[in-house]
């Protein structure tokens, strides 16, 4: 779409304002589409071309590059391929994950161990939700874990995110709308899954449709709560179902207390909360907050059990330069003490530059600005998102070092 879109003759004057809307999304989806093709380019389909060296391996598998050496010379493990000239290209993540099963170092849960189903929930939109969704996914993807991730937000950015165009590639059927309608024609969830580029996380995606839902349920509630009440157990039961076969399941639901957000919240077992380091959005949490107290009360009195194995806030966007951010940072530790994690995400261009190119810092092939840069924010959000791994793995009663111990007692 070139500047003068709206000098041609697809402008019309004549049309009311209100009817414009319907003219301006048109434009902005095919704006949108055409993003896709620019960033997925050869074809239109987003691929996963991520190598890693030998040495970032063997440090991602806590073991020595000469062990990583020895089972390539024995057999065990494949050598990575050769460029023309003899240089090793890397490993890529499907032998990463090949690695971890031939030298025993998978961190998947045992049988016994309840999969973490997080909800990553703020009524404020803004503060980064969807980003630090797609990021934990791929940091926990990288880390080994199987992983699925569920949009249910009809804005649908996650969905974006993991290559999915929802308004063109994505129908009703193919979201949770089947499962969750008053009339629904699916009884499990196991038809929304789909693989990602990832191959060791799976997605159910969303689009603007499953607004619908919002629509459904909220009729139905005004006629008694009975309606309601079955579709939350739904939902928690289809998702209990779906997570056994998965380490962890992360719930992306809309930025507003509606139904959908109701039923995600006690589906979940878990909660993580990002803000961002502003006046409003502390503000903000602290209503949804105050808003999500009085609704798990009443879910209860419901006869709907709401129960987390952690809840924690998380700061995002933090500009460590300014000092208003250190400021506000400085009152969440005072309001919030140990649920707030102590390491934020800090605003960084590369996680901007791969949002451009709807990614993640973790699906970039090289830095997109300057390698300092690239390796500043992608240590900040190994450990940020480490922070999350961390208490996933307390709950299964795993602490692996005594630099984990210690992080695990500040958490």
């Amino acid at each position: 779409m070139n500047a003068n879109h709206w000098n041609n003759e697809e402008f019309h004057p004549h049309l009311a304002e209100a009817e414009r809307i319907t003219q301006l999304a048109q434009a902005g989806e095919q704006m949108v589409e055409r993003l896709r093709r620019t960033a997925f380019l050869p074809g239109a389909t987003k691929a996963l071309n991520v190598r890693l060296g030998i040495a970032e391996a063997a440090e991602l598998l806590g073991c020595s590059t000469n062990r990583i050496r020895m089972a390539e010379q024995d057999g065990r493990l494949p050598p990575p391929p050769e460029s023309d000239t003899g240089r090793r290209l890397g490993y890529d993540i499907p032998a990463l994950l090949n690695m971890r099963q031939v030298l025993g170092a998978s961190p998947r849960r045992s049988p016994e161990d309840p999969p973490a189903i997080i909800t990553v929930q703020n009524f404020k939109g803004g503060v980064g939700k969807s980003t630090v969704t797609t990021h934990l996914a791929h940091y926990l993807a990288v880390q080994g874990y199987r992983v699925l991730v569920v949009d249910c937000d009809s804005q649908a950015t996650t969905t974006t995110l993991f290559g999915f165009n929802p308004h063109f590639a994505i129908r009703r059927e193919e979201t949770l709308y089947p499962y969750l309608s008053i009339e629904p024609t699916e009884d499990s969830l196991h038809y929304a899954v789909k693989s990602t580029i990832w191959p060791n996380v799976d997605l159910i995606p969303s689009n603007l449709q499953m607004f619908d839902v919002e629509y459904e349920l909220a009729a139905a509630g005004s006629g008694g709560g009975g309606t309601l009440a079955s579709r939350f157990r739904k939902l928690k039961q289809g998702l209990n179902e779906l997570a056994q076969n998965y380490d962890v399941v992360l719930l992306d639901p809309p930025p507003a207390l509606g139904t959908i957000s109701l039923a995600v919240m006690q589906a979940a077992n878990a909660l993580l909360v990002p803000l961002a380091a502003t006046t409003p959005d502390f503000c903000s949490t602290v209503q949804f907050l105050s808003m999500m107290s009085q609704v798990i009360t009443q879910l209860q009195e419901a006869g709907i059990q709401v129960e987390y194995d952690f809840c924690r806030l998380i700061c995002s966007k933090f500009n460590s330069n300014d000092p208003s951010h250190a400021m506000i940072q400085r009152i969440m530790e005072q309001s919030f003490g140990p649920a707030l994690l102590p390491i934020p995400i800090l605003e960084s261009a590369e996680i901007s530059h791969a949002a451009l190119r709807m990614m993640t810092v973790y699906e970039l092939e090289k830095p997109v600005g300057t390698p300092k840069t690239h390796k500043r924010c992608r240590s900040n959000i190994d450990e940020a998102m480490g922070q999350i791994e961390k208490l996933i793995r307390l709950r299964w009663g795993r602490v692996d070092n005594e630099k984990g111990a210690a992080l695990a007692a500040a958490l």
